[in-house]
């Protein structure tokens, strides 16, 4: 039932921002950007930068690229970005693991040095990171917008968080994924469906195996 195209408007495009200290080459973006490609469908990955205000600067600027109402998605920390866009342009989201309360949970991480393997940089988080992600945090979410995958086995968020922020929101909860949700491949006719656009099992095949 999820993977059928829902009777809506179709996306006019795709917008998938990775999670805190990933980038546009990781393997989730991968699928993403080909599974758009079958479909023709346009599609941004953007390289986000480490600060959150810069961040979603970044990402809503890519906005204008995808037409009048794109599917906004996201994973873990881009799933919290990808939520702030949804909620202020009145946009679908399809959130893979999102953080939720990000300013708390990267209290731990204060004066931690990073190293992003995606693009070589060195970075500190601190206090700033922080206050502006308390900032930039929606006061309330719109869960009939949203579609929430998320993994029982996530060893650095508590699924339950998300599932009690969005509550309403159309859920698939699978067993055993983890943060990584390495099966996103079996649920990209969920996210796209979501945008209203169907991509047939067949065609998705192609799109895991591709290199």
């Amino acid at each position: 039932m999820l993977s059928a195209a829902s009777a809506i408007r179709p996306a006019s495009g795709v917008l998938y921002l990775h999670g805190f200290n990933s980038g546009e080459g990781s393997p989730k973006a991968a699928l993403v950007r080909r599974a758009c490609a079958v479909l023709g469908l346009p599609c941004v990955t953007p390289q986000l930068p480490h600060q959150p205000r810069a961040a979603l600067a970044l990402a809503e600027a890519c906005l204008a690229e995808l037409g009048p109402e794109p599917l906004v998605t996201g994973s873990s920390m881009g799933g919290f970005l990808a939520t702030c866009l949804a909620e202020r342009y009145g946009l679908r989201g399809a959130l893979i693991n999102p953080a939720v309360a990000p300013a708390r949970l990267v209290t731990d991480w204060v004066d931690e040095a990073f190293v992003n393997d995606y693009t070589g940089e060195r970075f500190t988080v601190g206090q700033a990171h922080l206050a502006e992600l308390e900032a930039l945090t929606p006061a309330t979410v719109t869960p009939w917008r949203y579609l929430l995958l998320l993994g029982t086995a996530d060893e650095v968020l508590d699924p339950g968080d998300a599932f009690a922020l969005y509550r309403g929101a159309r859920t698939i909860l699978h067993p055993r994924a983890n943060h990584a949700f390495d099966v996103l491949a079996d649920h990209l006719p969920a996210i796209l469906a979501h945008g209203g656009h169907a991509l047939a099992a067949g065609r998705l095949a192609g799109v895991a195996a591709s290199p």
